[in-house]
């Protein structure tokens, strides 16, 4: 099997995760505008992709998307936006932490491979989480699939990536904790998956099941 110099990292849930879960914002926010709850978080995450393309920024899409949701509920969509504003002034971007191993691994990684993170989400918002962490400049290039290239699965942002690194696909690792966008993205794209376990039985199978990121320290795909 060709050997690997180029590792692409998933962001959210991969290498960090919020201190304050979406559901405990949601909650929050809620309080704020002092309304009772007529959603979960969970509803929101199955629709955020819709507001993606005729929004221009992670506040406006959050807007709309409460809006929407508050209008299928028979409320006035005034108060979901309102309830939006307040999820936004709880969130802290920065208010974030690495998952355990995450420094051991890219630190062992960056010393023979090229890095770059490939992650779903807005410019602003995901390099906010990116500047706190203490591995940050391990990486060579960022792409926010959905703004740079088409969101994952799509195979673009993985070669706009490799394209930025001068790395083709077949010498390359994905590295994320998605069954539905990172694992299924990356094959498409010609590139490895190696998947951060849930526990769960994974499809698709990914070409490499990582119990924590500790696991890259001596890289599966040394054999």
């Amino acid at each position: 099997m060709t050997a690997v110099d180029t590792v692409l990292f998933d962001l959210d849930d991969t290498l960090c995760e919020y201190r304050r879960s979406g559901e405990e914002l949601l909650a929050a926010a809620f309080d704020d505008v002092g309304v009772d709850r007529f959603f979960e978080a969970s509803e929101y995450y199955a629709r955020y992709v819709e507001f993606m393309q005729r929004t221009d920024s992670m506040v406006d899409l959050r807007r709309e998307c409460f809006a929407a949701i508050a209008e299928d509920r028979g409320r006035d969509p005034e108060v979901g936006r309102a309830v939006a504003d307040a999820y936004a002034a709880e969130r802290d971007h920065a208010n974030v932490r690495a998952l355990p191993g995450a420094g051991e691994a890219v630190e062992a990684l960056a010393a023979d491979h090229r890095l770059a993170v490939l992650t779903n989400g807005a410019p602003g918002m995901q390099s906010e989480k990116l500047s706190t962490l203490p591995f940050r400049d391990a990486f060579e290039a960022v792409v926010h699939a959905g703004y740079d290239a088409p969101r994952k699965p799509k195979p673009d942002p993985y070669h706009h990536a490799l394209d930025l690194l001068d790395a083709t696909p077949e010498r390359a690792v994905h590295v994320g904790n998605s069954l539905s966008t990172d694992v299924p993205g990356a094959h498409a794209a010609g590139v490895r998956s190696a998947w951060l376990s849930d526990g769960s039985d994974p499809d698709p199978v990914p070409d490499y099941r990582l119990d924590s990121l500790r696991d890259l320290v001596t890289p599966p795909w040394r054999g």
